[in-house]
């Protein structure tokens, strides 16, 4: 288990914007993901180290936006102002935490500007709407797919600052209260809402608060 990328959440005519200032404060470009047709969201990404990145999506003005759990939880968090709305934890086998949730997981794809398809299989999107502190699960399953973080620069994942409550994320990961996740640090602090507030980033030029 392992952190896979962390999503901020935008209108469509704020992307560009939003990619260009975060792009600004990380000294890093970002890259055009593509479209998630079955989710009615697109995205741009940012590799980073580690095996990690950020993406940067929008919902769509297509119907696929109001009816898939993740356009959903797209368009709330850019309708109550944007901002980071959620982290994604990578497993090896999905399978088993269909198990110990009881439900089946979502396939999921997009298609690279450069025609490259990447296909992954998702699950509790549905949750991460109810309580943002929670992360949601993704295994990049389909063989030969290319990850998302290839190509990483320089630039690495410090530290999330989160609202919440530890013992709540433990459980929903089911850690049993060990550390969340490997090599990843947590700053709990108090805020009105739960979910992250800012993430610090190493750079070539020193640490980055980005919220």
């Amino acid at each position: 288990m392992r952190l896979d990328h962390l999503s901020y959440a935008c209108t469509t005519p704020e992307i560009a914007d939003v990619i260009q200032r975060i792009g600004a404060d990380l000294g890093a470009t970002f890259v055009d993901g593509g479209r998630h047709p079955s989710f009615g969201t697109r995205n741009f990404i940012l590799p980073l180290t580690h095996g990690c990145y950020i993406e940067v999506v929008s919902a769509l003005d297509h119907p696929a936006a109001e009816k898939a759990p993740f356009g959903r939880a797209v368009a709330q968090a850019a309708g109550d102002g944007g901002g980071w709305f959620s982290w994604v934890v990578a497993v090896d086998d999905i399978s088993t935490v269909e198990q110990r949730l009881g439900r089946e997981a979502r396939e999921g794809h997009r298609i690279r500007p450069d025609g490259v398809e990447l296909r992954w299989r998702q699950l509790g999107v549905l949750n991460v709407m109810e309580d943002p502190q929670l992360p949601f699960f993704v295994e990049w399953s389909c063989a030969g797919t290319e990850h998302p973080s290839s190509g990483g620069t320089t630039v690495g994942i410090e530290r999330i600052e989160m609202s919440g409550t530890p013992e709540a994320v433990a459980e929903w990961l089911g850690t049993g209260g060990e550390k969340l996740l490997d090599g990843i640090d947590i700053d709990w602090v108090d805020d009105d809402e739960p979910g992250i507030t800012a993430v610090w980033f190493a750079t070539p030029h020193g640490s980055v608060r980005v919220v």
